[in-house]
């Protein structure tokens, strides 16, 4: 087995310098990277069981249906790299077909991706796992000296290249593609618009996970950053812009209140909201639009009820 984790704290945003600059703000948000801590990395693994959210499950179902058309289409890859890996449980179905001899694995919540990379490399033993804790957003070039020479893939599943709008979306593709190399490869997975009634009900389960999820993270700025948010006070309210053509998440304040967060004082009005995070749907066009702006060029694409894969080739 070869093992290798390396964290980054010193290359990872200021968390309390980013919260400070969203509440600051108007309106006021905060980056969605910052739900994943230990308590939301749970949630989130919840919220992906839920009945309405049928994203995770239909890309899996896709992956498994399709993985040998994939796997041809890919052909030899020396190297698989997954920027937001988690759990690293997307990956294991690529590892079976392709067959490479190094994994580089990076997540913000490096507790976590360690004793899931670590687990994954003690199933494979012949392949080279390397486990990056870092701010992939914030720092992703940091990566490129702890890959090996030869062909590269990049592997974003999970509709995460959602959570960026456009013009963000296309320049972390660009930063993939340079990350990728000369030869390099990206198969990358995104939600498809639909209806918006089964948008909304996947992010307002009955169950309550998502709003928990939500409110997880005041609880992590209570934790971390001695705020003192009163949860109660404050309502999970997600819907679907049709306009923007995506769903929005924000915690709506139930009064008018001020809050205290790292020894600094907000207001909030009754029913402003804390913009959490967006995320983008996609017609298939529109993707491969974005992409190609990126200087990727698609080669193949697969789709089923409502989420796709896409596949591209590196052109330098």
């Amino acid at each position: 087995m070869s093992f290798t984790f390396k964290d980054f704290p010193a290359d990872r945003d200021d968390f309390r310098s980013d919260v400070l600059a969203g509440l600051a703000a108007c309106p006021k948000s905060i980056p969605p990277k910052y739900f994943y801590d230990e308590a939301g990395c749970r949630l989130f693994e919840s919220i992906c069981a839920q009945p309405e959210y049928t994203l995770t499950r239909t890309e899996g179902a896709l992956m498994a249906s399709r993985l040998s058309d994939i796997a041809a289409a890919i052909g030899p890859m020396d190297c698989i790299v997954e920027p937001g890996a988690g759990e690293c449980a997307k990956v294991r179905l690529l590892l079976q077909a392709l067959h490479p001899a190094h994994l580089v694995v990076l997540d913000i919540a490096g507790g976590p991706l360690s004793i899931a990379a670590q687990s994954l490399s003690r199933d494979h033993p012949g392949l080279a796992v390397t486990a990056l804790g870092m701010d992939f957003i914030h720092d992703l070039e940091a990566a490129a000296p702890h890959l090996p020479e030869g062909r590269r893939l990049i592997y974003y599943p999970g509709s995460s290249i959602g959570n960026f709008a456009p013009g963000a979306a296309t320049a972390l593709l660009t930063r993939f593609r340079r990350l990728a190399g000369a030869a390099g490869q990206l198969l990358i997975g995104f939600d498809l618009k639909k209806d918006p009634l089964q948008l909304h009900a996947a992010y307002n389960d009955a169950a309550g996970v998502t709003a928990a999820f939500n409110l997880n993270l005041l609880e992590r700025l209570n934790r971390e950053l001695d705020a003192n948010f009163d949860t109660s006070r404050f309502r999970h309210y997600a819907f679907y812009n049709p306009t923007a053509g995506r769903i929005e998440m924000h915690l709506a304040s139930l009064a008018a209140q001020d809050v205290s967060v790292a020894g600094q004082r907000f207001h909030f009005a009754l029913g402003e909201t804390l913009h959490t995070e967006n995320s983008y749907k996609f017609r298939p066009d529109e993707f491969s639009a974005l992409a190609t702006n990126a200087g990727w060029p698609l080669k193949a694409e697969w789709e089923l009820d409502g989420f796709a894969v896409q596949l591209y080739g590196n052109v330098d």
